[in-house]
Parts: structure tokens; C-alpha cells; sequence
């Protein structure tokens, strides 16, 4: 191994990392209550060990070398070794502490913090770097190992990944109360086609698991607005600019108090599962493992959570 790369130091490669997280010198050296001078100093000097430029601009904009996207996995790699090593002594001391990363899929978002506040209750010293994104932002982030674990429906079978399903994940067509639809006591998805579809954007989980499933109901709707996130696309749905296909756990609420109705759609709900994802020869830590066998072991709790999330609460009356 080269000599110059044993002289790096820790506090280099945390700046060099918060660089490359934020594409700019001026907001990483905001972030870690640093000037700009002194993070361009620790990029300097990691550039000379390293013996080559890790980032370059075009135009204003700045980008990684591929020495930089070496660097940056091997520095991801020590990092998260020492965080397994704090966890595993704090482990041996007979507290599990630690960090949980975890990425989840947005319709995940509104009973994941329950899920783990009941993990919490157990490992009070735990705490959780939770991240939200889309399907295709999930996938990505599997591949460049950001995550302890995910959170995911429709995981792919081309990447070598292990996965838990865990909680049924049911997709159901929502319309404003108001809506003709709602009117009638039996559809079927042929009966959504002629009204305004709001789907969600490229990447999404949810809009994917909708398309393949028209495409085998042989079902085409001409008339779509593309919103970008679950909670915009509830919204929309509220304010009467068309309908729906969305997880019951982002309607809960509003299927709850009568602001939305679930369409009796024969063909729905369209099941997928949520799943606990992770790369085969990923090495967890005691924290992901500790997590890993709470839902494997706590299947009548996360049944618990699909009552909580299954919108049929008792509606609140109106008020006279």
C-alpha cells in the first residue's frame, strides 16, 4: 500500500465526504462550522496522498473524479467499521448503542417512525438516520451501499439482495366524496378510464406496481396528471382534480374522517409487501441485526400497526 495514504486522517476524509454529500466546498464548510479556506486546504492536502484531483468543475457546477468515487467507497467502509466497532463495545458493556441507517420508500414513511419507536422502547440508545425516497433512489443507494437497510416494495431479483417480507402493503383507488364514482356500489377498473388519473413520478414504487398492473388488466387511462410526492397527489385528490391509486397507509387519516372514499373496485386492493432489503454480502451491524430480528420476531405488533393503517377507523361525526 502506498505510504502517503496511511497519513490521511479521519477528520480529511469526514470533510472530503461531506463535500462530496453536498456538491460544494462554501455549504460543506457551513455544515461543519468550518471556513471555506480550511475545507479547501483538506481537499488539497487529501488530493496531494492521494495523488490525484477528486473533484473538477463544469460550469458552476461540481463533480466527482473517479479517484473521488474510489475514495469515497473505501472512506463509507471505514467509517462504518467503527461505527460496528462502537456498537459492538457498547454491545459487550450490555447496551445496544448506535446509529440505524435507514432508507424507506415515501409510502412507507407514515407507519415506519411507529415501527421503530416500538424498537426504541427496547434500545432506548438507539437512534435512527431515516431517509425517504423513491424506488429508483432506493435501488441506487442498495448499490452504493448507503443504508444499513430498506424499506421497499417490488424488490429487484437482479441484485443480489436478501429480503424480509413483513406488512402488506394494499393499494387502493381514493376519490373525493363528492366524485360520481362514489355514487355507485360496485366498479370495475375499466369503470376508472374516463376520468383524470393522478399518478406519481417516474421512479416511484407505487406508480410501477400500478402500470404493470393495467397493463395485465389491459386497462388505459388517457387522462393522467403526474404529481411528484404521495402527500401532493393525496391533496390533489382532495381538491377534486381527479382520482387515484395510492397505499392505504398515506389515505389512513382521510378515509378515516370521510374527506376521501375508497371506490369499491373489484380488482382492488392490489396487494405488494413491504420489505426489510439488504445487499447479501453486506456486513451488518449489531443495531441492523438487533432490528432485523425485532420484526422478524414481532409479528403480531406490525399486525397491530396494519389495523392502525388500514383506514377504517370509526369516522368523526360532522359537526351540525
Amino acid at each position: 500500500m502506498r505510504k502517503s495514504l496511511m497519513r490521511m486522517t479521519l477528520r480529511q476524509l469526514q470533510i472530503f465526504n461531506e463535500v462530496c454529500d453536498l456538491r460544494s466546498y462554501s455549504r460543506a464548510a457551513e455544515e461543519m462550522a468550518l471556513t471555506q479556506p480550511a475545507v479547501s486546504l483538506q481537499i488539497r492536502q487529501l488530493e496531494e496522498l492521494v495523488g490525484q484531483p477528486l473533484f473538477e468543475y463544469v460550469g458552476k457546477k461540481l463533480y466527482l473524479t473517479e479517484a473521488a468515487e474510489a475514495l469515497q467507497r473505501a472512506s463509507r467502509d471505514i467509517f462504518g467499521r467503527l461505527e460496528n466497532l462502537d456498537m459492538q463495545l457498547s454491545d459487550m458493556q450490555g447496551s445496544l448503542q448506535g446509529q440505524l441507517k435507514l432508507a424507506i420508500e415515501s409510502s412507507a414513511k407514515y407507519f415506519v417512525p411507529h415501527l421503530f419507536a416500538a424498537f426504541k422502547q427496547r434500545h432506548p440508545e438507539v437512534n435512527l438516520t431515516l431517509t425517504v425516497v423513491n424506488r429508483a433512489q432506493a435501488i441506487r443507494r442498495l448499490s452504493d451501499n448507503r443504508d444499513d437497510l430498506i424499506i421497499m416494495s417490488m424488490v429487484p431479483q437482479d441484485m443480489g439482495l436478501e429480503f424480509l417480507p413483513f406488512l402488506n402493503n394494499p393499494i387502493v383507488a381514493v376519490a373525493p366524496p363528492n366524485h360520481p364514482l362514489c355514487t355507485l356500489e360496485h366498479l370495475r377498473l375499466q369503470d376508472l378510464e374516463p376520468h383524470t388519473l393522478l399518478v406519481r413520478e417516474q421512479g416511484s414504487g407505487t406508480r410501477k406496481a400500478c402500470e404493470e398492473f393495467f397493463k395485465d388488466k389491459r386497462v388505459h387511462f388517457t387522462q393522467t396528471l403526474e404529481v411528484a410526492s404521495n402527500d401532493a397527489q393525496r391533496e390533489c385528490v382532495v381538491a377534486g382534480l381527479g382520482i387515484a391509486l395510492l397505499t392505504r397507509h398515506a389515505v389512513n387519516m382521510e378515509l378515516a374522517t370521510g374527506v376521501l372514499r375508497e371506490l369499491p373496485v373489484e380488482e382492488l386492493p392490489l396487494y405488494r409487501s413491504w420489505c426489510l432489503v439488504q445487499s447479501k454480502s453486506k456486513r451488518q451491524s449489531p443495531v441492523a441485526l438487533a432490528f432485523q430480528a425485532f420484526i422478524r420476531g414481532e409479528r403480531a405488533q406490525i399486525s397491530g400497526l396494519v389495523e392502525r393503517f388500514s383506514g377504517k377507523l370509526p369516522p368523526i361525526p360532522a359537526t351540525p
